[in-house]
């Protein structure tokens, strides 16, 4: 399964920045919906596509390694 560290990378982004970062700034900056942002962030197993992945890496300014962890599904 797909895991998306979008909450600890907003988290890491405060932090560096001293300020709060909210989904509607991402939006705007990104064009992603903040439903979608809030879904990529909380839902597990979401399924997004890569055009989201890429600009929210152009956003964190990462790679996709960064974004997202394989976690293995339990059988």
């Amino acid at each position: 399964m797909i895991k998306y560290n979008l909450k600890a990378l907003i988290s890491e982004k405060e932090f560096q920045e001293a300020r709060k970062i909210t989904y509607d700034e991402i939006s705007n900056a990104t064009g992603i919906s903040k439903q979608t942002l809030s879904k990529i962030a909380s839902t597990r197993g979401y399924k997004t596509n890569t055009e989201n992945i890429e600009k929210l890496c152009t956003y964190f300014n990462i790679t996709p390694d960064n974004l997202i962890t394989i976690v293995p599904d339990m059988i």
